[in-house]
Parts: structure tokens; sequence; C-alpha cells
């Protein structure tokens, strides 16, 4: 990996884009540091501890909500805003063929995305500006000329605050390495690790009077690093789908006869699935959040089932991260398409006939890896759930930053070792 950024930098055009992707980050964590006007960040940050779902939002921030700073929603807005017309070109032909009509089309389909991002920005600061108002102490003014003044504020803030960090995004993939949307998550996420490790400091400072947590630090390193190592391996792994071409001649010259292969990687669909599921079981801790709920009554009961560290919470969490990964895999990829593509092309399975069986084969193949990458999943996202539980300690390994630190980070070297070989690439005549 350092061989790799050693020798990019020796690039000069890859060194300026390297150079030009950092300062973009570093002009969004400059940007992480203002306040919003008339919050309190204490206040906000205990709300936030207290209310699971928000929890979620705080994650995918980089801890921009629980610090009320202008990027406080940062790029969730755009997150959904990109699930939902993905779901959407599914369903309505209009979009279907957009995304099909080549460079064109992803643009008009991007501008799409950008208005309903925008639109989903302003819900959720409305959103937050009202779970603020109903707790005291988080606004500063909640009546009068000077609570319509905070609240157009806020709510513009936030909502400008998204702008802004998805045209930061935009830079960093036109201009910059890698996929810029990704890397302002990265950085966000990335920007916590401080804290965590300022928290397991501390805790080994107690250690000289309660003696676990000189077990317990070090077991936390080791699975951590447990969980890196295991995410790389689960990243790269895939299932490999022979295919043979038949040779053909084409007035003098014959094409095909070479062998190759399909590859299905065993995480298909990256954190959809389990960001599916967190927005899913956080529903209703949001209704309880809106509503007065008596304590002690049925409904603090049953919206205790939903707080995280409930086993209900972990089961529905592992169940749903199975079926949504299921669901989003059915949308991507399409057996019978694939099978008529490889007829089309004069290619086949060995041992298998073209057409129906082909389509069978590649389906039963496409289920049993999104078994696997489901599990591979759930594991990583239940994980810190149940190990809290068992520990009876508030540490959360964050399975799903881990994930998509991991996965960021190897997509771009994926996209530097790309961009330096086709560089070095002698060609044919040399």
């Amino acid at each position: 990996m350092f061989e790799t950024w050693r020798n990019a930098f020796k690039q000069e055009d890859l060194r300026k884009k390297i150079l030009y992707t950092v300062f973009i980050l570093f002009i969004f964590r400059l940007g992480s540091a203002i306040p919003t006007p008339f919050i309190n960040p204490d206040a906000l940050s205990a709300m936030v501890s207290s209310a699971d779902f928000l929890g979620y939002l705080n994650i995918m921030t980089g801890g921009g909500l629980e610090q009320a700073n202008v990027f406080a929603m940062s790029i969730t807005p755009y997150i959904n805003s990109s699930i939902i017309i993905q779901l959407l070109t599914v369903a309505i032909p209009a979009l279907e063929r957009l995304a099909k009509e080549g460079s064109e089309g992803q643009r008009t389909l991007k501008k799409i995305t950008r208005y309903v991002t925008f639109a989903l920005a302003i819900i959720q600061a409305l959103g937050l500006y009202f779970m603020m108002r109903r707790t005291d102490g988080v606004l500063e003014y909640t009546t009068g000329f000077s609570g319509i003044l905070a609240a157009i504020t806020i709510i513009a803030v936030f909502t400008a605050g998204t702008a802004v960090v998805v045209w930061l995004g935009d830079r960093i993939s036109e201009k910059g390495i890698g996929n810029g949307i990704s890397m302002i998550l990265f950085a966000g996420i990335i920007s916590r690790g401080p804290a965590a490790a300022q928290t397991l400091w501390a805790w080994w400072q107690l250690g000289s009077s309660e003696p676990k947590y000189y077990f317990l630090v070090p077991f936390i390193i080791v699975v951590f690093i447990a969980m890196i190592m295991f995410i790389v391996l689960m990243n790269d792994a895939e299932r490999r789908i022979p295919i043979s071409y038949a040779k053909r001649v084409v007035g003098r010259k014959m094409y095909g006869g070479q062998n190759t292969h399909i590859p299905i990687k065993v995480n298909m669909s990256g954190v959809m699935p389990i960001i599916f599921a967190m927005s899913f079981l956080s529903i209703p801790n949001m209704i309880g959040a809106f509503v007065n709920v008596e304590e002690g009554g049925f409904w603090d009961k049953f919206f205790a089932l939903f707080e995280t560290s409930s086993w209900l919470y972990a089961a529905l969490y592992l169940v749903l991260i199975i079926a949504f990964n299921y669901f989003y895999v059915a949308i991507q990829y399409n057996p019978i398409e694939i099978a008529n593509n490889l007829r089309k092309n004069n290619g086949a399975i060995p041992g298998i006939r073209p057409g129906k069986p082909t389509s069978d084969f590649i389906a039963r193949v496409i289920s049993r890896i999104t078994l696997v990458g489901a599990l591979f999943l759930g594991l990583i996202a239940v994980f810190p759930i149940v190990f809290s539980a068992i520990t009876k300690t508030n540490v959360s390994l964050g399975g799903t930053s881990i994930l998509i630190i991991v996965g960021v980070a190897l997509e771009t070297m994926r996209t530097l070792e790309s961009q330096m070989m086709m560089r070095h690439h002698k060609g044919f005549l040399e």
C-alpha cells in the first residue's frame, strides 16, 4: 500500500489529484468546526445519545450531528436520495430508459438525484428542528420572532450544509481521486478515531480500580484488527463461473475460442443492506421521539424493544440485513439477461446448456453467494451490539463504520493502481 502511494506521488498529475482531494477534505473538516447558530451543542449531544435512531445519523455524519456544526446532516440526504432513485429506476420505465442511455442518461439521473436530495434535506432539517424544539435546553429561542428567526436559520444552515458537502464530493469525483461522496463519508467517520482512542485510554486508566479494563481494552483492539482483516478478506472474495466461447469464422478471421469467467463478489451490495435495515428499524424510535410516552406504560415498553441494546433489535437487524441483501442483489443482477448475453456472444458455461438451464444455474449460484454475503454483513453489523450486551459496556466497535472505511480505502487503492497501470503501460508497439 505504501509503495503504491509513493509511486503515485512520483507522477505529477496523480500527485495533483491527491493533493486536490486532501485540500477538499480539509475544507470539509474545516466546515465541520463551524457551529450552527441558536443551538446548544451540549444539550444536543445529550439528545443524540438518548435517541438510538439519531445515533445512526451521527455515525453517517462523522459526529457532526451531536456537535451541531453546519454539516450536521452531511451526505445522509444524498445517500437516501440515491437509494430512492436507484429503486425507482427498476419500478419506473422512464427512469430505466435513462439508466440505459449512456452518459447523457446518467447525467440526467444525477440531476434528478440532486433535486431529490435538496427536497429530502429540507424535510430532514425540519424533522431535526422539531425534535430539538421538543427537547428542553437544545434551542436558545423557541417562541416569538426570535424563535421564527432561529427556525429559519437552523433549517437553512442544515440544508445549505448538505448542498455544500455534495458539491465538495462532486469536485473530488471530477478532479480528485476516488468517489467523492465515499471520500467525504470516509473522512467524517475517520475523524472520530481520536475520540475513540481517548475513550480506550480512559478505560485503561480505570484499570487500577476495575481490573476488567486491563483485559477489555486489549481485547477490543484485537477484535478491531480482526474485523479489519475479515472485511478485507470478504471484500475481495468472489465466486468465478467459468465461461467458454465457441470459435466462429467471420470473413477470413477466426474469433472466440477463449476461456474466461464471470466474477461474482461475495459482498455484491456493499453497505446498502445495513443502511436499509438501520433506516427501517429507526422508524419506531423516530415515532417515539415525536409523541409523549408515559414512563413504564405499554408504549414505553414497546419502544424499548427497538433500542439498539435489546436482543429483539439485534435479531430483527440480522433478519432485515439478509432480506435487504437479497432484495438489493435481485434488482442489480438479472440471471436471464446474463444468460441471453452469453448466448448472443456464443458463450456457454461448461456442462450447462444455453438458455433456461444457464439462467437457472446462475440464479442458484447468486442465491448461495448472496446468503454468504448477507451473513457476513449481518455478523459485522450485529457483533458490536452483542459485544456491548455481554461486556456491559457502552462501547461500539462500529462494524458499519469499519466496513465503510475499509471499503473506501480498498476502492481508492484500486483507483490509484489502475491509473498508474494506464500511465506505465508500454503499449503494443514497444
